[in-house]
């Protein structure tokens, strides 16, 4: 799947789940844990497209620099979403709970979109053209 495709798989994830999170969940929250609850499905959303990304762009490289750039970039995408969930929680002052939770959630549902997709049809998926 290209990472077009993809990009628009995530997003109408997660605009089809914020609807009913809103009406659940997130309309009785104050408005910082609203914030909170958003910068965690953006942080989410941002690690899955990269992953996304770096495997697409791994694919038909040699072995060792596939596993560099998929290893690596595992260790880079945690590195840069730890510094935003401090950042967001120390300089931004949001809760923590709706900021974890959302990025959990959202990190889990990614995580299985990702790996049913790659399961499929892994020459295909990483192969296609954009």
């Amino acid at each position: 799947m290209s990472l077009g495709r993809y990009s628009i798989l995530v997003c109408g994830l997660v605009v089809g789940t914020l609807g009913p999170a809103w009406l659940v969940v997130l309309r009785r929250l104050e408005a910082p844990a609203q914030r909170g609850a958003a910068l965690g499905g953006a942080i989410a959303v941002a690690n899955t497209l990269a992953a996304h990304a770096l495997v697409r762009w791994a694919a038909r490289r040699p072995t060792n620099v596939f596993l560099a750039a998929v290893l690596g970039g595992m260790v880079g995408r945690m590195a840069l979403m730890l510094l935003a969930v401090v950042g967001g929680v120390l300089v931004l002052g949001l809760p923590k709970l709706p900021l974890v939770v959302s990025l959990l959630s959202y990190f889990v549902v990614f995580l299985i979109v990702e790996l049913s997709i790659l399961h499929r049809r892994p020459d295909a998926a990483l192969s296609s053209s954009r």
